[in-house]
């Protein structure tokens, strides 16, 4: 069953005097977090007057977050999206719906679960462990099909994987 909320960043800092928080998005981008008009934080939907994306990370006017000393109470605090929010692209998915994912070659044959996701410099990798724990780059090349309903996700090795 997926979870109806995502994890989608963390409040890493004050902006300005009135109130503003810097989000550091863990979305595929921060344009597609500043989209969203209802934040989650702490459980409790947060509304969002204005944001927008600076550097990288979102700076967004929360309701009932009117200057610096309330929004210092929200640093480290990590931000939820409502998956119904979400508008992905067709065969799009959340990582969290991939983890614990059965992993298998294009020859059918099972190399262990989805642990982890690792956001690399170059692409994000995923950690494989079966007999032995694998390391493979999210990339077309070797990532062939993700399947997130099916819970299955097909791969090319090379030697060395």
């Amino acid at each position: 069953m997926k979870e109806k909320y995502i994890e989608a960043g963390e409040i890493v800092n004050t902006h300005g005097v009135r109130g503003e928080v810097k989000v550091l998005p863990w979305t595929d981008s921060a344009e597609f977090l500043a989209k969203f008009r209802t934040l989650y934080i702490d459980g409790a939907a947060v509304r969002v007057r204005a944001s927008r994306v600076h550097k990288g990370a979102v700076l967004a006017s929360l309701e009932g977050v009117e200057d610096v000393n309330a929004a210092m109470r929200l640093k480290g605090k990590r931000v939820f999206i409502d998956r119904e929010d979400a508008k992905l692209p067709r065969g799009g998915y959340f990582i969290q719906d991939i983890i614990g994912a059965e992993v298998v070659t294009e020859d059918g044959e099972s190399i262990g679960k989805l642990t982890e996701v690792i956001d690399a410099p170059a692409s994000l990798v995923y950690v494989v462990k079966g007999e032995r724990e694998r390391l493979i780059p999210a990339v077309p090349e070797f990532i062939l099909k993700t399947d997130a309903d099916a819970g299955v996700i097909t791969v090319r090795l090379i030697e060395g994987m």
